[in-house]
């Protein structure tokens, strides 16, 4: 699973407007695309900076490479946008979401982090 955070900071008292489009124009395109999951919006105190996090199921699921593959989202919410998005992409390697399968690690990343343990026991 990969989650795609998205953070911008909004023009004064555009919060809510954030959210409605968000919500009316954003989210049902989302729906839209395969392997969407799910959506959080989380903003600061003051609500001038957001962060948009989505989840996908796998890496071919993402649309575009970046916040330009979204064209629509730009042209919806513009007006409302102090400055450029930041993209970046992670792979969720846990999770307490319900209903979510994570994918396995491989055999190089449980050697890593046997040898990582180890590396910290010899050094106690």
């Amino acid at each position: 699973m990969l989650a795609r955070k998205v953070a911008v900071r909004l023009i004064p008292h555009a919060l809510e407007e954030f959210k409605d489009l968000v919500e009316s124009e954003i989210l049902p395109w989302l729906r839209k695309q395969e392997g969407f999951l799910d959506l959080i919006t989380l903003a600061v105190p003051g609500g001038e900076e957001v962060a948009v996090i989505s989840f996908w199921d796998h890496d071919v699921s993402v649309p575009g490479s970046g916040w330009s593959a979204y064209p629509e989202g730009l042209d919806i919410l513009e007006k409302i946008l102090d400055g450029v998005p930041y993209l970046k992409t992670f792979h969720v390697v846990s999770s307490t979401l319900q209903n979510v399968t994570l994918p396995r690690l491989t055999q190089a990343e449980n050697l890593v982090r046997e040898i990582g343990r180890e590396n910290s026991a010899s050094a106690r």
